[in-house]
């Protein structure tokens, strides 16, 4: 009964509205997010969803996907680089500048070229302050503003934060300034452009541009912290998906080959064609392993929600001022959620079992409840996009040495030894 006791814990403060107050580990993201959607509460947060939710509907995703595309080619090329040796080699950091340029060109429009120049301010400032929010959550001194504000970490947040801020600040101001122009054009400047092809891609960031809430137009400070949210969310969170899954199928050659069939049957062989979300949308067997590796490997292992104020689910008292922290991870691992939960079987989620029916929560990579993950379409999009891409071009092989599994769970699951593959190309 543990289980089905844990589980209907879980349903009573994820489903409900009343306990969406982030856990106080997620304090240490607001000097870079602020008061975006992923760290605000209340009134604020309940406003912002609902403008930001039809910004991840699926006639908007399209053009997200031509970025996916153009984003996998040059990550295809930087593989090609490392597979000409033969040797095994760590796929980790390939797949982080990948993910980056995504989500930066997905966000704000613009074009960094981390995969390129992976020695960038820019590159080298996200890398920094996601490693001060990982040690502000696991060391006890630097967990406490008092200390902290003496630390060297304070400094060096500082110092990134005007790197971070100031980028995110000048392309807004930039995108304001192309939006006044762009509504300034004569429809017969529209008219021309059309008939020329022209069709400027629109950004997360110009959606934000054009939003307004209770009338009035988003302020400077409210889309930076959106924007840097989706950018935070939006990185970390797929290069650990990415990776992970691209491990799992150079360990299971007979998975990968049935998503390589599936891949050539749905876009063909063509290896540079570019795809649609409709063609996305067809990967069916993609989408049980990429489920089956979130399971396994939840990009998010853990997160967690404040209890504001004396409450009771399920006959259990939850102080006001408690944390309630929720592991995916082990929940994934459980043999009583999942059988056989150490075996890599995609096919699990091929047929609603009547347990997903009565037991929803058990599988929640995403969260649940009205604090899910947002963007989850998005990165499954993006996830098979690149991953369709890869396998066209190489099939993956398991190195001759394959390290036992370790993890480190910061905020974002990662493997603490790497992900070594080797690549084979495809004739």
């Amino acid at each position: 009964m543990r289980c089905c006791f844990c589980t209907r814990v879980l349903r009573g403060i994820l489903s409900s509205p009343k306990y969406i107050e982030k856990s106080g580990e997620y304090d240490f993201m607001r000097p870079w997010l602020g008061e975006g959607l992923l760290t605000s509460s209340g009134r604020k947060w309940h406003s912002h969803r609902k403008i930001i939710t039809p910004t991840f509907h699926f006639k908007i995703l399209e053009q997200f996907v031509e970025i996916f595309d153009h984003q996998s080619d040059v990550f295809v090329e930087q593989l090609r680089a490392q597979a000409v040796s033969g040797q095994a080699f760590d796929v980790f950091p390939l797949v982080t500048l990948y993910a980056l340029d995504v989500i930066c060109e997905s966000a704000m429009g613009t074009k960094i070229n981390a995969q390129i120049h992976s020695d960038s301010e820019y590159v080298k400032a996200v890398k920094e302050i996601t490693c001060i929010i990982h040690i502000r959550t696991y060391d006890v001194m630097a967990r406490y503003n008092s200390l902290f504000n003496l630390s060297p970490y304070r400094r060096q947040q500082d110092k990134v934060l005007k790197v971070l801020h100031g980028y995110t600040n000048s392309v807004i101001q930039s995108r304001r300034r192309d939006l006044v122009e762009n509504n300034q054009k004569s429809q017969q400047d529209r008219d021309r452009e059309a008939e020329l092809g022209i069709r400027r891609k629109v950004a997360f960031l110009d959606m934000l541009l054009q939003t307004t809430v209770d009338g009035r137009p988003l302020t400077d400070v409210e889309i930076r912290e959106e924007v840097d949210t989706f950018m935070f969310e939006g990185h970390d969170t797929t290069t650990s998906a990415i990776s992970f899954l691209m491990y799992r199928l150079a360990r299971h050659p007979e998975v990968q080959r049935k998503v390589y069939e599936e891949i050539v049957a749905v876009i063909g062989a063509d290896r540079d064609r570019p795809v649609t979300l409709a063609m996305l949308n067809e990967l069916h067997y993609l989408e049980l392993v990429v489920k089956e590796t979130l399971r396994l490997y939840p990009s998010v292992p853990f997160y967690g929600r404040k209890i504001l104020e004396n409450c009771e689910i399920e006959g259990r008292t939850f102080p006001a001022g408690a944390n309630v922290i929720i592991m995916p991870f082990f929940m994934g691992r459980d043999p009583e959620y999942f059988e056989d939960p150490q075996e890599f079987r995609p096919e699990r989620f091929a047929v609603e079992t009547s347990a997903e029916k009565t037991n929803p929560y058990r599988y929640i990579p995403f969260s649940a409840g009205p604090r899910n993950c947002i963007g989850q379409k998005f990165a499954m999009a993006e996830i098979k996009n690149v991953i369709s891409k890869v396998l066209r071009h190489f099939e993956l092989l398991a190195p001759d040495h394959v390290p036992e599994e370790s993890f480190i769970a910061e905020m974002i699951l990662r493997p603490t030894y790497g992900i070594s593959l080797r690549l084979k190309e495809r004739t």
